[in-house]
């Protein structure tokens, strides 16, 4: 779905709607919308940042922007075709729990290897604080992205071997639900 066109056919419409949360109608929106916005029929690393940019003006995204493209790029080609973005764009808004939650643990698990360790929280952490920039006021054991890892990895790293399972990442966000409420900028999009 890389390739321009101006409409999905009827065949890409079923798969679409079998793999994602988007009704026929829905998804025909979308794709007039990321054709109109992206007319090559790919978002580029540089072009997705600058999306970023136009939601997030009062803090820098661009280090955010970055790893969330590296998990809506699927297929790590290095750009994000219709079905890899409205793919994404199901599963963080409308999926279930269990679906939000393994999209935020690839986000957090930079080097893709099943485990989150303490710099990759940190670093996609780092990320998140300078993309709210001065707008949010965060509690004293929480007002840097070092203490804000320290209390995820004293509340979620059961087995203290400095990494995170996904099952260890599963059950510490039921219990610290601003884990995934990042996933929540896309629910008025949805």
């Amino acid at each position: 779905m890389g390739k321009t066109q101006s409409k999905l056919t009827p065949e890409q419409l079923t798969e679409l709607q079998n793999i994602t949360y988007f009704d026929r109608k829905e998804l025909q929106q979308w794709y007039r919308g990321f054709m109109n916005d992206c007319p090559p029929g790919v978002l580029d690393k540089e072009e997705f940042s600058r999306m970023y940019k136009q939601f997030f003006p009062f803090g820098d995204p661009t280090p955010l922007a970055e790893h969330v493209f590296n998990v809506f790029d699927a297929n790590k080609n290095g750009y994000i075709d219709f079905k890899e973005f409205i793919c994404a764009l199901s599963v963080t808004g409308r999926g279930r729990l269990d679906e939000k939650l393994r999209w935020a643990f690839q986000l957090y698990d930079i080097d893709g290897d099943g485990t989150i360790t303490y710099n990759e929280m940190l670093t996609i952490v780092r990320a998140i604080y300078k993309l709210t920039g001065q707008m949010v006021k965060l509690p004293p054991d929480e007002d840097t992205p070092e203490k804000r890892v320290d209390k995820i990895f004293a509340l979620m790293d059961r087995d203290k071997n400095a990494e995170l399972s996904f099952e260890e990442f599963k059950e510490g966000s039921k219990q610290d639900p601003s884990i995934v409420q990042a996933l929540s900028l896309y629910d008025g999009l949805v």
